[in-house]
């Protein structure tokens, strides 16, 4: 069966026939094509599908779109602001913290979500809102780093 929905994902109104067994994941990547989410497990235990979904974070992977609807969506692409780098994207370049790349639209998206909801996080905020985040290639040293350097310019 298909349902209508109308979101707001990065910004911009969108209104969409779509599925009712169609993940917000797929619904992203297919009809939207923001391909920067990814599908890493598919069971939401990985966090490369998160996005920001009415001020939380979510695996994109275990919503239906259906569920969206209504909603206001940020992915990867709408944290970057008039092609200008956030903070935290920049500290992610500058303390090599991306490798494959794979994760770290996720942890990007929850860094940047953990820094809406309150500007100087302690490290073990950090590490919660970075909790099911898996990262292959960094070690998360890097990651810790990239997240704790923002903040350590939010205090300055």
């Amino acid at each position: 069966m298909d349902h209508k929905i109308n979101l707001t994902v990065n910004g911009h109104p969108v209104e969409k026939w779509i599925k009712s067994s169609t993940t917000l994941l797929d619904f992203l990547r297919n009809k939207l094509d923001l391909t920067g989410i990814k599908e890493g497990c598919g069971v939401g235990e990985c966090g490369a599908c998160t996005v920001i979904m009415n001020g939380k974070t979510v695996r994109s992977c275990l919503v239906l779109a259906v569920e969206a609807d209504g909603a206001e969506i940020t992915t990867i692409e709408g944290i970057a602001k008039d092609g200008e780098l956030s903070n935290i994207q920049k500290a992610f370049v500058e303390k090599g913290a991306v490798q494959c790349g794979f994760c770290i639209p996720g942890f990007v998206t929850a860094g940047e979500n953990l820094l809406q909801r309150k500007e100087n996080p302690t490290r073990e905020e950090i590490i919660e809102a970075f909790s099911g985040h898996l990262c292959r290639c960094t070690g998360y040293v890097q990651i810790m780093e990239a997240m704790e350097s923002v903040t350590e310019d939010n205090k300055g």
